[in-house]
């Protein structure tokens, strides 16, 4: 690290991704700062600087970073890979402790799950440990039984037409011979209750109980969210319609630009094609946190661009550049599973890099870039 580079992060303050600790420290303390970075999107924890961002230096810098590291190893489960860098500012050397996004969350010193909120740490909540867990494929939210559901709220004839095409004449099986094969299939759970993976899949009304599965519409006149209102819909339904109804809704509101070249009428535009469209939809609707309970998918078109905000971070070992090389991973397994075998999808991990070929190959190029707890993709117009 630069002197430069240590100065900028001192201006900075501290913040969501920078902490700063006077020594003498105990260790406990440190652990708590790399857990909280780990857990998130990873941080730099500068010790040798005053929380008003005096540097006070440090002392025997070998010894300080055997120190550290044996804090990152033996304070913090799992273990995580930290590295030490040295910079001087105001003639006080200062050491930077780099903490990167964990791959294994969620990390815990101690019994405390920590998360980085602000400038603080605080203790992780129910839902947000939850999150944590469903980043490391621990566990998957579309696999619980959705309380309050039954049987009742599945659609049989849906099921019917989908086990026809495996063989099964589903609805002249037994009650029991259905009930274990929905069970069998990840439908139902053993309680008797639908999964979370079966109602969106096959329910009569999914929004009845997870409100946030739903996408929201937005055609804005301009190029910020504060412009105009075009046009703004709510999209609900089980994961089929809810994708055949978005794609339709943007089809119908993206307008192509063409002039009259003789007697036929040639586009001036090139608009990302309809299989861009359809992929962008299935992925936010297939992988987005379902247990984000108050937040919906948003696709929000202005005249430059299309956004497609999906709730939820990339699993732990994924990145935005792995997306662009085809990397197939599986946030909701059973959503996988059935949108898989109702061809909307394949477990390939071929949808992003199709993406970005198809609209490179109209000059187009696509962002993907995390924000908060969401992910965002953005089609130019």
């Amino acid at each position: 690290m630069t002197p430069q580079a240590l100065q900028t992060l001192i201006q900075q303050g501290e913040n969501v991704a920078v902490e700063f600790k006077a020594l003498p420290v105990r260790p406990e303390v440190v652990a708590r700062e790399m857990v909280a970075f780990a857990n998130g999107a990873g941080g730099t924890l500068l010790l040798g600087v005053a929380d008003d961002g005096t540097p006070t230096g440090v002392d025997d810098m070998e010894r300080l970073e055997e120190w550290v590291m044996n804090i990152a190893r033996t304070l913090v489960t799992p273990a995580i890979a930290v590295h030490c860098e040295f910079a001087q500012s105001a003639d006080k050397q200062v050491c930077a402790v780099i903490v990167p996004k964990g791959k294994d969350k969620p990390y815990q010193t101690g019994d405390k799950y920590l998360i980085r909120v602000g400038s603080t740490n605080r203790l992780a909540t129910q839902s947000e440990l939850m999150r944590l867990f469903q980043m490391s494929g621990v566990f998957h939210y579309d696999a619980i039984p959705v309380a309050n559901a039954s049987l009742n709220d599945l659609n049989m004839a849906a099921l019917d037409r989908f086990f026809v095409s495996y063989g099964f004449e589903f609805s002249k099986e037994s009650e029991e011979a259905r009930r274990q094969l929905l069970i069998n299939t990840d439908v139902l759970a053993t309680t008797g209750e639908p999964t979370v993976g079966g109602l969106l899949m096959f329910g009569i009304n999914p929004t009845r109980y997870l409100s946030q599965a739903a996408i929201m519409f937005a055609h804005f006149k301009g190029k910020e969210i504060s412009d105009e209102l075009i046009d703004r819909q709510e999209i609900i339904g089980t994961l089929p319609q809810q994708v055949d109804t978005a794609v339709a809704v943007i089809k119908n509101n993206l307008l192509q630009p063409s002039v009259i070249e003789g007697t036929k009428r040639k586009d001036t535009v090139d608009l990302p094609p309809d299989k861009v469209l359809r992929e962008m939809v299935v992925n936010a609707c297939v992988h987005r946190n379902y247990a984000i309970t108050g937040s919906r998918i948003r696709i929000f078109m202005y005249d430059d661009r299309i956004e497609c905000i999906s709730p939820g971070r990339l699993p732990n070992t994924v990145t935005v550049e792995k997306l662009r090389s085809g990397v197939s991973y599986a946030s909701n397994p059973i959503l996988l599973k059935f949108m898989d075998n109702l061809r909307y999808i394949d477990r390939l991990g071929r949808g992003f890099p199709m993406i970005f070929r198809e609209m490179q190959q109209i000059g187009k190029a696509v962002e993907v870039y995390e924000f908060g707890e969401e992910l965002r993709v953005v089609l130019p117009l």
